[in-house]
């Protein structure tokens, strides 16, 4: 069973509306306060990923259950320019634009599951699963 919501992440008020509507799914599926921190932050980072770097993108916030497991699944895709070299754009401190180089390695560590699929020319498709401890 799963419950969903999607969002345009056109401007940095849609990545504010992101933020906010993550976090209320993560107080819904009972996601401990550091845990609705870390996601709503990985969150953070991947909607400004899409702006920044593909001009914009949506993401689809979904309640998922596994068993009598409960977690928040985000999956932010975007029709930008994609990522070359996937492994690099992992690394921390690579960087194509002048922030720090953790968005992706940091979104990474914050989350329990993390999957990110992209191709030059493809766009760019990231899902994190946090789930409730």
């Amino acid at each position: 069973m799963t419950t969903s919501d999607e969002l345009p992440i056109k401007s940095n008020s849609d990545v504010v509306l992101v933020r906010q509507h993550v976090r209320t799914a993560a107080v819904n599926v009972g996601l401990s306060l550091v845990d609705q921190t870390k996601v709503v932050t990985a969150a953070s980072e991947l909607a400004r990923n899409a702006l920044v770097y593909a001009g914009g993108g949506q993401v689809r916030i979904e309640i998922v259950h596994n068993g009598i497991r409960r977690g928040l699944r985000l999956a932010f895709s975007d029709d930008g320019p994609g990522i070359p070299d996937i492994e690099q754009a992992l690394t921390d401190g690579w960087t194509t634009g002048g922030g720090l180089g953790l968005g992706l390695s940091g979104s990474r560590r914050l989350v329990d599951e993390f999957d990110l699929r992209s191709a030059p020319g493809e766009g760019t498709l990231v899902t994190v699963t946090k789930w409730a401890r």
